[in-house]
């Protein structure tokens, strides 16, 4: 691998002599430890709620959307661990290692609110409530924590990594959450082939396990300690007397800042809405395994992972960021056409078309993802590009936990009140409503295409 070079080597012209490959992959542990939470979350547990537990979707769908309450919180964390003093001279490790406990907590929870869900032996005697109440606040904590480490271990890699290898760093932290959440998927979805509530409450301990080590090795030695002073000199470059209000008035009246957010927002919201009824459809409509609908989610990572690659070696050559985010926007259309007439094939072939439209969800998120998150980044004001980052996300976040919760609801009330339609039905008036936000996504963006086009052509005649 060494002697193919840069060149054949995914990201390794991102390390440095400071900051060297080894490190940078040590650091990236921690999205590895995210991945696994999310394919837990998103993957497994709402499809073992849904089809297994008998647990309504609609309040699934809530759980599935509480951890992303902290989402809006994402800037400000990111803001607070800037100016945070240690007395150990730490500014991001505290944040880090609370988010860990936090994330550990709520997975040391979970196993035993799904007991009480599943209403085996002694928990048959407990009310209902107490399981749904314990799922919830095991959410609630595990979304907390992977907020706070997140967003915190993108800023100390942003403070190792020098400027002009930043973008490139970036880009291997969230390569890196693909592959922990294809990783997860796919050993999940092994373990739990011979499926039995024992069996998953084992893997969510074992979850638990493998977070504090990875999270613990991921730090370790990453943040230089500072004495007190320095600590207080260099807790804010940049701004050091602007409060988080000011610095966000600033960033928000910047030009079409707003209608980038409000894009974001909607492309979030199509293609999330689903998230939460792909492996309950898989198993409900088309008749698969526990571990064949966790293996879903691994060929949704896989299409993120490559529609990620692809918009990140386009745009390094100068591409329209919001061109390449509308191009995701469109490979959205076909692919949940392909999810809906699934359900209409038979045998290996719907099977197969639902494979393949799940991983074009992956990967027109991806493209779309990538795309709006440079678009946002080139715009960002002088010494707000963390602020900006921490916008970013703290939109697409919530945008994502609304559509979640929305979708469970949605699927519920359609199945409710119209089953002379058929299970499907519920199903796939969530996915034609995805549709619909694809198309207001192209249309939200459509403005600022076109003004980044007249810019070029301005120049170009400028130039001429």
């Amino acid at each position: 691998w060494a002697s193919l070079g840069s060149r054949f080597l995914p990201f390794a012209d991102a390390a440095t002599p400071d900051l060297p490959l080894s490190r940078l992959l040590r650091l990236s542990l921690f999205q590895v430890a995210v991945g696994m939470s999310l394919v837990l979350l998103v993957g497994t547990l709402n499809r073992v709620m849904i089809v297994e537990l008998n647990v309504p979707a609609s309040i699934v769908g809530v759980m599935v959307s509480i951890p992303l309450i902290f989402a809006p919180f994402r800037a400000l964390i990111g803001f607070k661990s800037d100016v945070h003093k240690s007395v150990l001279g730490w500014r991001r490790v505290p944040f880090l290692y609370k988010g860990t406990l936090v994330q550990f907590g709520g997975l040391a929870i979970l196993p035993f609110a799904l007991l009480v869900l599943s209403g085996g032996g002694e928990a048959g005697h407990a009310p209902v409530w107490i399981g749904q109440f314990g799922a919830a606040l095991a959410f609630l904590l595990i979304g907390a924590g992977v907020h706070t480490t997140q967003t915190v271990g993108l800023a100390l890699a942003t403070d190792l990594a020098s400027p002009e290898s930043r973008p490139k760093v970036v880009g291997l932290m969230y390569t890196m959450l693909m592959f922990g959440m294809i990783a997860s998927a796919i050993i999940f979805g092994m373990l739990l082939a011979d499926f039995s509530p024992g069996r998953l409450i084992q893997v969510i301990q074992g979850s638990a396990v493998v977070t504090i080590v990875l999270n613990g090795i991921a730090v370790w030695k990453q943040e230089a300690r500072r004495s007190s002073g320095a600590t207080q000199a260099t807790a804010h470059p940049g701004a050091p007397s602007a409060s988080f209000r000011e610095s966000w008035d600033v960033f928000i009246q910047g030009k079409d800042a707003t209608r980038r957010l409000i894009a974001v927002g909607f492309g979030t919201m199509a293609f999330s809405m689903a998230d939460v009824l792909l492996e309950p459809y898989g198993g409900q409509i088309l008749s698969m395994s526990v571990g064949d609908t966790t293996k879903l989610t691994a060929a949704l990572a896989i299409g993120g992972l490559l529609g990620f690659g692809l918009a990140s070696r386009v745009l390094s050559r100068g591409a329209d960021p919001f061109r390449m985010a509308s191009f995701g926007s469109m490979v959205g259309i076909p692919a949940f056409l392909a999810v809906i007439f699934a359900a209409e094939l038979q045998g290996t072939a719907s099977v197969l078309a639902f494979g393949c439209g799940t991983a074009l969800i992956g990967f027109g998120a991806g493209l779309f993802g990538h795309g709006t998150l440079t678009a946002t980044m080139n715009a960002a004001p002088k010494d707000q590009a963390g602020l900006a980052l921490g916008a970013w996300g703290a939109v697409q976040a919530s945008a994502a936990g609304v559509a979640i919760a929305l979708g469970g609801i949605l699927r519920d009330l359609v199945t409710a009140f119209a089953p002379q339609f058929g299970p499907a039905a519920g199903y796939n008036f969530v996915y034609c409503l995805e549709l619909l936000l694809l198309l207001a996504t192209l249309v939200t963006m459509v403005p600022l295409i076109r003004r980044r086009d007249t810019l070029l052509m301005q120049g170009h005649l400028t130039r001429s």
